[in-house]
């Protein structure tokens, strides 16, 4: 808006003219009032203030002034306005629905909607504003080596890096403590599988021995420890189906007879008398037996005497 010079200084010069008056009526007034107040010419409820109707000034000349700045015609480029509806809702379009700007129903109490209604209304003014930018050859993309200066300072970002430093590592301790925790369940998981397939195979080994003590079985692959499994099994369930299922009862009935007189079974006989089969002279002789003679020359291995012991240690 433009205003004449000139006709602002009258303003003035009445506005100041207005002033002293002001002064000089109110000096007046109170001059008037304290000869009133010392003759005794005022008394309550005599003296009644009355406000004085506001005088309205109709300025045409200075409105019509106004106005004429406003209707300049000027270039869009010295303007950079732009009145437009908003841009088409694309999601009410695909999913069937009429938008509610154009029902013409749009609340103003609803947030969202009236964002909404915000938000596409700037999409279509910079969807008509840019060709327009272009047209004028105005750039709208900032250079490479752009420089502007920071809205906050270089200390109160280090505080904002450290913040988000801590949350990050934060972050990342409770990651690592959450898989050594799976770690240690997975771990604590494979520890009772490994001990109850030992303790599943010292119980197989243990009836593998029972078995072959009691002459149900003649193998001994349950002394391999670790190879023992599926063959051992299979080989004492054959061993079992050959010998039949009354083994252990047919290994009692060699061992200590069928019953019926026990008295004279021992006795030599003829034939038991001329066999020599089971004869050796080692053990006869007392050759190959405990603490006899051991090595090539057949030396007795003995230990020294105890004085013999003593002068050994002294020499040491």
């Amino acid at each position: 808006m433009i205003i004449d010079s000139r006709t602002m200084e009258s303003v003035e010069e009445e506005a100041l003219f207005a002033e002293e008056s002001e002064e000089e009526n109110s000096e007046l007034s109170d001059n008037e009032l304290q000869e009133a107040f010392s003759k005794g010419l005022l008394k309550p409820g005599m003296n009644v203030l009355v406000d004085k109707p506001k005088k309205c000034v109709n300025n045409v000349e200075g409105l019509k002034q106004c106005l004429a700045d406003f209707r300049k015609d000027l270039p869009w480029v010295e303007r950079l306005d732009l009145t437009n509806l908003p841009a088409e809702d694309v999601l009410s379009k695909v999913e069937g629905k009429v938008p509610n700007a154009a029902k013409g129903d749009v609340s103003a109490d609803d947030d969202f909607q009236r964002e909404m209604y915000f938000y596409r209304q700037a999409q279509a003014t910079v969807l008509e504003a840019l060709p327009l930018l272009n047209k004028h050859s105005i750039a709208t993309k900032r250079p490479d080596d752009y420089f502007a200066e920071m809205a906050k300072s270089d200390q109160h970002m280090q505080k904002i890096r450290k913040k988000l430093i801590s949350k990050q590592m934060i972050l990342e301790k409770s990651e690592k403590a959450k898989k050594l925790r799976e770690q240690r369940k997975f771990g604590k998981k494979v520890q009772i599988e490994v001990m109850q397939k030992r303790q599943k195979e010292k119980k197989a080994m243990m009836s593998a021995v029972k078995k072959y003590q009691k002459g149900m079985t003649d193998k001994l692959d349950f002394l391999e420890g670790d190879k023992m499994g599926k063959d051992s099994s299979q080989g004492s369930k054959t061993a079992l189906n050959k010998k039949g299922s009354n083994a252990k009862r047919k290994y009692k009935d060699q061992r200590f007879g069928f019953g019926g007189k026990k008295s004279g079974m021992k006795w030599n006989t003829k034939e038991s008398y001329n066999d020599v089969s089971s004869f050796r002279a080692k053990v006869a002789h007392a050759k190959g037996g405990k603490g006899g003679k051991k090595g090539k020359g057949g030396k007795q291995n003995k230990r020294p005497g105890k004085s013999v012991r003593k002068k050994m240690k002294a020499r040491s």
